[in-house]
């Protein structure tokens, strides 16, 4: 697909900055942080609305601490993002105020993208931000996130929030110009892929950040996963080169562009990304077949087996005899009750459980397959 046609209607953009676009030896740089605000400035000014998600703060906790080397500890990395995300807002808001736009900071954490409630609180506060000219500056929050709620890296932060919103594109930011097709640095032949319309075709390209930050070519792959399948574009782009928000925006050929899927609903993105199962419900090859194939909902009588513990809306794991997942769905009953009606036909439902009932385990429009079986 050509570029500046699928680019065309890009009206929100989430920009995410990686550790080397803003610092240098990881130092918080005061002419990157311009420069990049420079850029986004110059996009509000033509009429977008953009979400910055930024790493960084640990970096400039370093720096401010007097640290001669990234801590490996916890505590004392924890400690490192308190100090530095100070330094870091401090900095995007000397350069945006320049400019007369105010900035405001969200410090998340997967937890507040599990919950239904709290991702929806994210949507309505950076929708209203931006209503009011304000530019959310988003990061994880590293000072209290443990490794459970952590996303590992703001690659997959950003690609969450870019589905969140329902962005026109995702942009990030970083020390190379796009994928190659093999390592620029120990191949002088590598050459950059421009575009990728099958994610499949870049599974073999790996490759870990050398700039301070906790990404690398596997988490921006990871991340290209989640907005390609929730129908929003990626671009991958050097930070460095000039005016290069505004070429990536306008479909220019620069950096890696990530072809999407069809737009994905942003209730089953979030149950594909986000949500927390906390169970599973086993059903037989037909009630599978039936769900691929022919988009229905989930009866009682395909279920043959409950797995983990579950209650009315929770949001569940949908599996063959096999336990292999093939969909998640938010259930209409808990697992005892599902328990009690597996295998029974749904004109059952009302005097097994003796009362009023749903005809469907899990409907078809609270349900996202999870392969492309």
């Amino acid at each position: 697909m050509e570029r500046s046609k699928l680019l065309s209607g890009v009206k929100t953009i989430v920009v995410k900055v990686g550790t080397s676009s803003i610092t240098e030896n990881l130092v918080l740089s005061d002419r990157k942080v311009g420069k990049i605000v420079e850029e986004i400035t110059r996009l509000i000014e033509a009429g977008k609305s953009v979400i910055i998600v930024s790493s960084g703060a640990i970096g400039a906790g370093i720096s401010k601490l007097g640290l001669k080397q990234r801590p490996r500890d916890l505590n004392s990395l924890q400690a490192c993002a308190a100090v530095g995300q100070n330094e870091l807002m401090k900095a995007y808001g000397k350069h945006f105020s320049k400019h007369g736009i105010a900035v405001a900071q969200l410090l998340l954490t997967r937890e507040d993208f599990r919950d239904r409630g709290r991702y929806l609180n994210i949507r309505n506060t950076i929708l209203e931000l931006l209503r009011k000219k304000v530019v959310p500056i988003i990061n994880e929050n590293d000072t209290v996130a443990v490794e459970e709620i952590k996303f590992g890296d703001n690659d997959t932060l950003s690609a969450l929030v870019a589905s969140n919103l329902c962005a026109d594109l995702l942009v990030l930011l970083s020390s190379m110009d796009g994928l190659h097709d093999k390592d620029p640095r120990l191949y002088t032949e590598a050459r950059r892929i421009s575009v990728v319309d099958d994610l499949s075709a870049v599974d073999g390209i790996h490759g870990k950040s050398n700039s301070g930050g906790v990404g690398g070519i596997d988490s921006k792959i990871n991340a290209a996963r989640i907005v390609v399948d929730s129908g929003i574009p990626m671009v991958i782009v050097d930070s460095q080169a000039k005016d290069i928000l505004r070429k990536a925006a306008a479909g220019e050929d620069v950096g890696t562009l990530f072809v999407p899927k069809d737009r994905l609903d942003s209730r089953l993105c979030w149950m594909l990304f986000s949500a927390e199962c906390r169970g599973a419900i086993a059903v037989d090859d037909g009630a599978k077949k039936a769900l691929i194939e022919k988009n229905v909902s989930l009866l009682a009588s395909g279920v043959i087996a409950v797995r983990g513990v579950f209650d009315k809306g929770d949001t569940v794991r949908i599996t063959d005899d096999r336990d292999a997942e093939f969909a998640r769905g938010i259930t209409n009953y808990g697992k005892a009750e599902v328990e009690q009606i597996k295998g029974r036909h749904s004109a059952e439902i009302e005097k097994i459980l003796g009362g009023r009932s749903y005809k469907e385990v899990v409907y078809r429009g609270n349900m996202v397959l999870t392969n492309d079986e």
